[in-house]
């Protein structure tokens, strides 16, 4: 074991003692052994170790991890200016200072402080007296300086033990350093300070920040070097704090930059890792303290025990008849009289005549070799102490670097307490041997805490306006509930308007008779042919349907896509493509010139007098083949396999049906409640059963008929202009149809991402996200594709996987804290687009219910679309919103498996079913 001695001989009969009771092995223990131990227990409090029972119970017993605030790196962007308020408690006496920061890059602050005495019967009484008490300082400070009428920011630091949930809550773990008031531990602080003041009621402030006092010393050195990584205290009591990457706390989400932990070291060996490093001089201080068994490493090393170390081996020496002639007085035997001994000891200046000095003032008479005895245990107890320190700093510094970098440790060391000259000195060596390979720069802060306070206060500050901006801007996208009952209540009404004859050509939302009246009833059987164009793929499906007890749908499909230019050309080569598709399928399943019933699920809005017969009314979904809005599809799909002139496959027309139409019926057939259809996927629609009596398009009153809702539209004549927001305004503007489909453009999936794309747009250029800086891939339209909004909300999927997502758009440089919000943004979106749809599929459930004349309605929704199904919170959120719109009608969903094209072919066999029973 390493042993550190004084270069001069020392007196014989200190020497005896030093020897008798191995001060020299407890006084130098071995820094690299500790060291280790540190690096082992911090390594397993990032990690989260669940492997070892010891290390487990020194995380949670000794090593208190607080997270104090999440912001990447430094949070200065040197923008920060104004006055803030900053109060320090952490000793007998506490500050409160008045902090005025410029801004514009100056990097200046000035400050006024007063220091106020907080008695020892307020440290240990009661907490709200403790509180009251800082309340009433705080007051009188405001007072003289005549701000007492202002609301100014404040910070706190409050320099205990504590657990950290966010910025401005802080929960005090345990009292250490005299403090003993009842009440306050497990609270948070921040909101006792508050009650106090409330109490009062003569001034107000806004606490955003309260930090620990090692946090506030690095931040105040983060503030002029951004080299700094690590705060440390060494006074009263001791701790340090240091920048973890946010990968390694898995008490946290995310993982990108990083978080400023405080260690609250002053705890480590309280689960007994320090025991075989400790003495009986440390045993009987920590028997004789406020708190047993508690802060043992801060009793080996703080200025407030280090005085009792050097009075205890004093009294022993002294009893031993090794120093003073054997004479012990009562000064000496008080406890705590010689709180800053080691200071008056060691007055370089003075040499011996400092230590003389010091020790009649106790009483005593000493000579000249009790004088240099006394400063040779001062030596040891404060080298101790600053090995110590440098081997636990040594941990930190190999957990925050990975390269030897500039490194700058602020340190507050009261002078008081210790030669500051001497312990720095032995600090800086013992660290440099520890780790060589790091340069390591000191700097004694002044005012450290306090003004770090004001400053992570300042960034706070600015920080919260930002974070209201944000959340201004993001509230234009949230919908109360009674917005969301108007839009309910604007829906029921322009569905009324558009069955009746009368409003119908008025109305944004046409209410289409689709010629569906009945459902399957198991005895339909036979092949049939159906068709699904509503995106840019197009599908061709044979299926077989199966009569009887073992009645079945069985289906073989095959999907072709549809060009851009095929979409957007002449209606011509559109027809003409699916009916090649057709022909390729048919060859395909060996079916060559087959003549079978076929059903055409065609999702756009068409006007039908028959079930095989649909006009065109306009285009949606990025559809804009010339030549066919007001025509009848069937028509020219048939005139498509005239052109094609050859006897390849013969088509029996027999339905043409919507995909909700299509969803709902596949649904009906497992489940005959199942009376309304809905899509929420690239585009959104709803289908349900309407009584005949109310469709005046349609002669006859009896029975009911599917009515095609096309409630896309739903907005087109300003219903819903008054929620629409700029960003709804923008995506508008640069579709394809503008004004057109308003209520499916804040739905659907073919346009939520780029409502989020707009959003992130906007926050960007207002130096609210990505430091301001938008990649050139971002501002491309139609790049954030809506598959992310379920990607990114996955409560599966990590910051690391959304950042992924950001890097794929060319933001290579976002930070968690961008992710994060990214993540909101998407969320917001998603969640109205969510609740737009509850509310009107409440308008639609409610009008069944009302149709029937009943208290309670109980009906299946088929519902398909791929928002629907692949968002990892769309359909709860719609569920919820639908319950809470229309709370006398039970809702039960069942998603629809091939619906669309499935529904067409079910379609097709009723009415062939139906066609038979009339011919017989």
């Amino acid at each position: 074991m390493t042993r550190y001695v004084l270069k001069q001989k020392p007196y014989p009969s200190a020497n005896v003692f030093f020897n008798k009771v191995c001060l020299q092995d407890f006084f130098s223990p071995s820094s690299r052994k500790l060291w280790h131990r540190q690096k082992e227990i911090l390594g397993c409090l990032c990690r989260g170790c669940s492997t070892s029972p010891k290390k487990n119970t020194t995380v949670s017993d000794t090593l208190r991890c607080n997270l104090v605030f999440s912001w990447c790196a430094f949070l200065f962007l040197f923008e920060e200016q104004g006055e803030f308020l900053a109060l320090d408690l952490g000793g007998s006496n506490f500050r409160v200072l008045l902090v005025k920061v410029l801004g514009n890059g100056k990097q200046k602050v000035e400050m006024e402080n007063q220091i106020y005495e907080i008695p020892e019967n307020i440290m240990r009484g009661c907490g709200s007296e403790l509180f009251d008490h800082v309340a009433d300082c705080l007051a009188d400070f405001l007072e003289k300086l005549g701000i007492k009428d202002r609301k100014l920011p404040l910070g706190f630091t409050f320099s205990f033990p504590c657990l950290q949930t966010k910025l401005d809550e802080s929960v005090l773990i345990s009292w250490t350093k005299a403090f003993r008031s009842s009440g306050v531990e497990g609270k948070d602080v921040v909101g006792l300070l508050r009650e106090s003041i409330k109490k009062r009621g003569d001034f107000d402030v806004d606490i955003l920040a309260v930090i620990n006092d090692t946090v506030g010393t690095m931040m105040t050195c983060g503030f002029d070097d951004h080299h700094c990584e690590i705060g440390l205290i060494v006074g009263t009591g001791t701790n340090a704090c240091y920048m973890e990457h946010m990968r390694n706390l898995e008490l946290l989400d995310g993982d990108e930059g990083r978080m400023c932990v405080n260690t609250e070291w002053g705890a480590f060996g309280d689960d007994g890792a320090l025991e075989d490093l400790r003495t009986d001089i440390d045993r009987e201080i920590d028997a004789g303290s406020l708190n047993p068994g508690k802060q043992l490493f801060e009793k080996m090393i703080s200025g407030m025990y280090m005085g009792e170390l050097v009075r205890l081996i004093l009294v022993k020496m002294t009893r031993e008849r090794l120093l003073f002639q054997g004479k012990v007085t009562s000064a000496l035997l008080t406890t705590g009289l010689i709180f800053g001994f080691l200071s008056d000891v060691y007055r370089e200046d003075e040499g011996l005549a400092s230590a003389e000095k010091a020790l009649r003032g106790l009483g005593l008479d000493p000579s000249a070799e009790d004088c240099a005895a006394t400063r040779r245990v001062c030596q040891i107890v404060s080298a101790r102490a600053a090995h110590l320190c440098a081997a636990t700093l040594a941990t930190k510094l190999h957990l925050v670097l990975f390269t030897p970098t500039p490194t700058l440790i602020l340190i507050e060391v009261s002078t008081r307490r210790f030669s500051s000259a001497r312990f720095s000195r032995r600090l800086n060596k013992m660290l440099r041997r520890l780790v060589p390979d790091c340069d390591v720069r000191f700097l004694l802060s002044q005012d450290g805490s306090s003004k770090g306070a004001a400053m992570v206060t300042a960034v706070a500050f600015r920080v919260a306006a930002q974070q209201a901006e944000r959340q201004r801007i993001l509230d234009t996208l949230r919908l109360s509930r009674e917005q969301l009952l108007e839009v309910k209540r604007r829906m029921g009404e322009e569905m009324l308007r558009g069955l009746s004859r009368q409003s119908h050509d008025l109305t944004s939302v046409k209410m289409l008779p689709t010629y569906v009246r009945s459902v399957a009833d198991g005895t339909e059987h036979g092949d049939f042919l159906a068709l699904d164009l509503g995106g840019s793929s197009f599908r061709v499906l044979l299926v077989r349907v199966r009569s009887g007890k073992k009645r079945s749908v069985d289906m073989n499909h095959k999907i072709y896509n549809i060009p851009q230019e095929t979409m957007q050309g002449t209606g011509e080569e559109l027809f003409s493509h699916i009916v090649n598709c057709i022909a390729d399928f048919l060859e395909y399943m060996g079916m060559r010139g087959a003549s079978l019933p076929l059903g055409f699920t065609f999702s756009f809005p068409c006007h039908q007098t028959k079930l095989d017969q649909g006009i065109l009314l306009k285009w949606t979904k990025g559809f804009k083949a010339s030549g066919c809005e007001g025509k009848d599809v069937v028509t020219l799909l048939k005139e498509a396999v005239r052109r094609k002139q050859v006897s390849e496959f013969d088509l029996n027309f027999v339905a043409i049906v919507n995909d909700t139409v299509g969803t709902m019926m596949t649904c009906s057939y497992e489940d005959p409640r199942c009376e309304v259809g809905l899509i929420v996927g690239t585009g959104t629609n709803a289908c349900y059963m309407e009584e005949m009596h109310n469709i005046e398009l349609v002669d006859g009153n009896d029975g009911r008929m599917c009515v095609n809702v096309e409630w896309g539209a739903f907005g087109d004549n300003g219903e819903l202009d008054d929620f629409c927001t700029e960003f709804d305004r923008a995506v508008d503007d640069c579709s394809n149809f503008p004004g057109k489909q308003r209520y499916e453009k804040m739905i659907s999936g073919m346009y939520l991402g780029e409502i989020v794309r707009n959003v992130l747009m906007d926050f960007t250029a207002k130096g609210l996200l990505f430091r301001g800086k938008v990649s050139e891939r971002l501002k491309t339209r139609g790049i954030f594709e809506t598959k992310f909004l379920s990607q990114i909300e996955s409560d599966r999927l990590a910051m690391r996987q959304v950042r992924s997502i950001l890097q794929h758009l060319g933001l290579t440089g976002s930070t968690c804290d961008d992710s994060v919000l990214v993540k909101e943004v998407c969320a917001v979106v998603a969640r109205r687009a969510a609740q737009l749809c509850g509310a009107g599929l409440a308008a639609l459930v409610d009008r069944i219910r009302q149709n029937r004349n009943l208290n309670q309605l109980s009906v299946t929704v088929g519902v398909d679309g791929t928002l629907y199904k692949t968002h990892p919170h769309f359909s709860s959120i719609m569920q919820e919103t639908l319950q809470d719109l229309a709370p006398q009608c039970q809702v039960t969903f069942h998603k629809s498996e091939d619906g669309s094209g499935k529904g067409a072919a079910l379609i097709t066999a009723v009415a062939c079913r139906m066609k038979d029973e009339q011919q017989r």
